[in-house]
């Protein structure tokens, strides 16, 4: 039977979508890669996630199956699904999103067959809702790193309202701290009364000032869900062009030019967590293999 591997890079928050329904995000250099090899058990897909296999892996499954649907090949194949991830789960870095893609990707590919890129996108955003990993499709952040550059959504319409070219000279430090923070366990009430702040911050996205709007969104959000600020004001001290929550948290995003590196590093290994590294990502998400 046939089978393909993909890939798609991260993405880092510049504006959380959970409370206006719009958002924008960047791409940056992590990734996730998925092999999908096809089966003849009709409706039997499983999933194996092989960096973190204590993991769910029902968004790898419901992805397939968005897929097979598409097609109408579900009563055709099954698959067996494995996904690679530099990556950590449930620390707002994305990664729902960017296996989602690989994995939409992956499967297009292994049935041979073709779709344009937001078609991909918007399956593994479905896929994203029937796995119960998101609470507004996280369109802004598989936009982000489907297509890498920065982006601006309406995720409530699915819209892509505009993508732009990031500067290559910056460099991307997160700080991950070890507690996990599931999507799904966010209190959304709580979120959306700093809808008119995180207006602020998405207008300002819109016109591309992206590092502004991802301080102030990530302020805003540090305090709606109760997080200690001082991880993003030390790095902004340390000389950070911007730091701020990504996603729901708890990791830390930080965005600084090469020459304020290690600066800003050495004030994140002050608080207790790893320290990833990257670059901006402008690739788009592809087949690697079929």
């Amino acid at each position: 039977m046939e089978k393909a591997e993909a890939i798609a890079h991260g993405a880092a928050t510049i504006v959380n979508a959970i409370a206006l329904g719009k958002g924008a995000a960047f791409g940056v250099d992590l990734w996730t890669k998925a092999e999908v090899r096809l089966t003849e058990d009709p409706q039997i897909i499983k999933g194996e996630i092989v960096s973190d296999p204590a993991e769910s892996t029902v968004l790898i499954e419901r992805t397939v199956s968005r897929v097979f649907r598409h097609f109408s090949v579900e009563k055709r194949f099954g698959a067996k699904v494995k996904t690679w991830s530099t990556i950590p789960i449930a620390r707002g870095l994305k990664s729902s999103s960017v296996a989602a893609n690989a994995v939409a990707l992956a499967s297009v590919a292994a049935l041979g067959k073709t779709l344009d890129d937001l078609t991909v996108v918007k399956l593994g955003v479905d896929a994203a809702f029937d796995a119960k990993v998101t609470l507004t499709g996280a369109f802004d952040d598989a936009c982000a790193s489907y297509f890498g550059g920065a982006v601006a959504t309406d995720n409530l319409k699915r819209k892509l309202l505009n993508r732009a070219t990031l500067p290559e000279d910056l460099e991307v430090l997160f700080h991950v701290p070890s507690t996990k923070a599931y999507t799904a366990d966010t209190d959304v009430n709580r979120l959306r009364t700093v809808k008119p702040l995180v207006k602020i911050a998405y207008k300002e996205a819109l016109k591309g000032k992206f590092w502004p709007a991802l301080t102030l969104n990530g302020i805003i959000y540090s305090a709606a869900l109760g997080y200690d600020t001082s991880v993003v004001l030390d790095a902004l001290i340390a000389g950070a062009l911007a730091a701020g929550l990504c996603g729901k948290g708890p990791a830390v995003t930080a965005v600084v030019f090469s020459d304020k590196l290690d600066s800003v590093k050495k004030a994140l290994q002050r608080h207790e967590g790893d320290i990833l590294y990257a670059r901006l990502n402008h690739e788009k998400a592809k087949v690697i293999s079929k």
